[in-house]
């Protein structure tokens, strides 16, 4: 794993390594009761979930997320929140998911690895993005393998403070979903920055959209649970 994980320019501790290698191991335990991954085999998670989550650290140096309030949106299985905030213990890392058994599975992950800079919620993007307590609460938000950039837009925006950033997972269709998104930045104040590759491989492509949020989120976004999906913007 550290050969792996140095080769992308990535640091990574024995301690850090322990704390992967106990991860994998609860992923696929849980992963025979409730569906978390259709990667099970070990290197493969640790090269398509595990450093795939932490490529940030390739284009962004780890000072750079001290002392934020990170939020990741649809974290499913942990992903990209897990392994970031292994990596970056000084960050504090929200993680949200619409559905509960994930998050009891993450609450085993955190008790096993004892990982304090973590707090899971459960609940809907579309509500908690509306809700005072989470809205514009955040420095930075993530977000891996949840939706095509016009929804993921609508669903992670709103966390963010105005000239917050989010950070957004993407891989070999970027730069058609930039396109298809147009309407949706300029209507959520957004901003792309950056569009940078970290991994060109025939089986493996990752790119991170770097975006700025210019201003606040306009009062009637997140629209109601299922909204976006129908009616992109």
């Amino acid at each position: 794993m550290k050969k792996l994980f140095n080769s992308y320019d990535i640091e990574i501790s024995d301690e850090q390594i322990i704390k992967f290698n106990d991860y994998y191991e609860l992923l696929i335990k849980w992963n025979e009761k409730i569906n978390l991954t259709t990667i099970t085999d070990y290197a493969d998670v640790i090269k398509k979930h595990f450093l795939d989550s932490v490529l940030l650290l390739k284009a962004f140096t780890k000072n750079l997320f001290d002392s934020k309030n990170i939020i990741d949106v649809g974290t499913g299985a942990g992903f990209p929140g897990v392994p970031l905030a292994i990596m970056l213990p000084n960050t504090h890392f929200t993680l949200i998911d619409s559905l509960n058994k994930r998050i009891e599975f993450l609450k085993e992950v955190l008790q096993i690895l004892k990982i304090q800079n973590i707090t899971l919620i459960h609940g809907r993007a579309e509500e908690l993005g509306s809700n005072p307590e989470y809205r514009e609460k955040y420095d930075i938000c993530v977000s891996r393998a949840v939706a095509v950039l016009p929804l993921l837009l609508e669903y992670c925006s709103p966390f963010i403070k105005k000239e917050g950033i989010l950070y957004l997972y993407k891989s070999v269709k970027v730069a058609e979903e930039i396109d298809c998104a147009k309407n949706a930045l300029s209507i959520l104040n957004c901003s792309i920055y950056n569009n940078i590759l970290l991994a060109n491989e025939n089986d493996y492509q990752r790119y991170i959209l770097e975006i700025r949020k210019d201003d606040c989120t306009p009062d009637k976004y997140p629209r109601k649970p299922g909204k976006a999906k129908k009616k992109p913007l």
